[in-house]
């Protein structure tokens, strides 16, 4: 049997792995493990797993995993989500979809600390339903606005999307961080147009708030102080050269920790349960780039990669096609598979693919990762809507995703603003000082 057929059982065998609900980190080790031991001999195997685990382990890079989920899971617990929240709503609350804006707002803000899209949805979903609730708001117009909010948890950085990218890629974390600034800001506005169409086709779907007075919104702008303090001084401080993404998750986490604790929102016992929580889930992503970097020199001794990019280019597309060709697969994957798990699969695949073209990395990376968003909303998986309908439980899971269609359509157009024009991706990368 060729090295390209057993390939392609390993590659069956791991979808039929996942669709029987096997966690992905422990799919891959069997699929990586055995695959190379029929290979290349038990004991290469062996010896991948074993300097691939304490490589990996043993990586300081990888030390912004933790550092931005505790940022992020502090800030969760001090309250940042609703002073976010409060100071969007009092900018825009009065307009019609005012707090559907605000809620997108708020989950864009909340981004910039996280770094995660199920945590924003979540957070944001808890602060913002109810509120819409309250002044009747169409549950698909609520609903849909935290979800697809919630994605930008992955686009904005820091990004944990982007680090797993950077590490699987061996690109920069730092540049794809700034190439990620534009994009998530453009996404954000393509969200509030989608927002601001959807109420003007369907007024009912978002009355308009109590108007707020001037003192009030200064209030609420002042209370958010803080949290836009801390993320300019994280990301700010990458792009002008004075951290690095560790250093600068490690300032972020630790003013977090300090605003907690001089608010007198944070315990000692609650700072414990932040980091319990970051360490089982910096434990769930190590197993997965882990179980990638098994699974990676299978794919490469079955020759699958070179394989795919034969098919691709003997349709004798020009390099822009090839690349919407990709999309459109991680579009399609993005309806059935984990954002995590489309990455360590596709990308030793497509990536090889990428840079024989002579496209630029961190401007794929950007797409990908936007595609990635897509499925986060995209059914049946759409992790977010299921993440919404947890704390929308009276919502059907039907009119969650009707709800998100507007915004699925946003993160299209986006998409191929960005296809357009790689320079919104690239010129902050681009003046960054490495």
């Amino acid at each position: 049997m060729s090295a390209s057929a057993i390939g392609l059982i390993g590659i069956v065998a791991l979808f039929a792995l996942l669709l029987l609900r096997i966690p992905v980190a422990f799919a891959m080790f069997v699929v990586g493990f055995i695959g190379t031991a029929v290979l290349n001999g038990t004991n290469a195997a062996m010896s991948t797993l074993a300097s691939e685990a304490f490589t990996l382990g043993s990586s300081a890079e990888l030390v912004v995993i933790p550092l931005f989920i505790l940022m992020g899971n502090v800030a969760s617990m001090t309250g940042m989500s609703r002073q976010l929240y409060d100071a969007a709503y009092a900018i825009v609350g009065q307009m019609r979809g005012g707090l559907a804006s605000a809620t997108v707002i708020g989950c864009g803000g909340f981004a910039a600390l996280s770094g995660s899209s199920v945590a924003s949805a979540l957070t944001m979903g808890k602060v913002a339903l109810g509120e819409m609730n309250r002044f009747d708001y169409d549950a698909r117009l609520s609903t849909g606005s935290v979800a697809a909010g919630g994605t930008l948890g992955i686009l904005i950085p820091p990004s944990t999307g982007f680090v797993i990218y950077a590490i699987l890629t061996e690109q920069s974390i730092g540049r794809l961080f700034l190439a990620g600034v534009l994009p998530g800001l453009m996404l954000l506005g393509l969200f509030l147009v989608a927002i601001a169409v959807v109420c003007w086709l369907r007024p009912g779907f978002g009355p308009a708030g109590p108007k707020t007075s001037g003192g009030e919104k200064l209030k609420a702008m002042m209370g958010a102080g803080p949290v836009l303090a801390i993320i300019i001084v994280t990301i700010g401080g990458i792009y002008g050269g004075f951290f690095s993404p560790v250093e600068a998750a490690a300032v972020g986490a630790g003013l977090v920790i300090l605003y907690g604790f001089v608010v007198g929102q944070l315990s000692f016992g609650g700072l414990w349960e932040a980091t319990r929580d970051s360490v089982v889930t910096t434990a769930t992503v190590m197993l997965i780039l882990i179980a990638a970097h098994l699974i990676n020199p299978f794919l490469a001794l079955s020759h699958i990669p070179d394989a795919v990019g034969a098919i691709l280019t003997s349709f004798d597309l020009p390099a822009l096609g090839v690349l919407m060709v990709i999309l459109l697969i991680y579009m399609i994957l993005g309806c059935f598979l984990e954002g995590f798990a489309m990455l360590v699969l596709t990308l030793p695949i497509f990536f090889p693919i990428i840079t024989s073209l002579g496209l630029d990395p961190i401007w794929f990376g950007v797409l990908v990762v936007l595609t990635l968003e897509m499925g986060l909303i995209s059914p049946p998986v759409g992790i977010n809507v299921f993440i919404v309908k947890s704390v929308a439980r009276e919502v059907p899971l039907g009119a969650i995703f009707a709800g998100v269609l507007p915004f699925w359509i946003a993160m299209f157009v986006a998409v191929a603003i960005l296809v357009a024009f790689p320079q919104i991706v690239l010129v902050l990368p681009n003046t960054m000082i490495d």
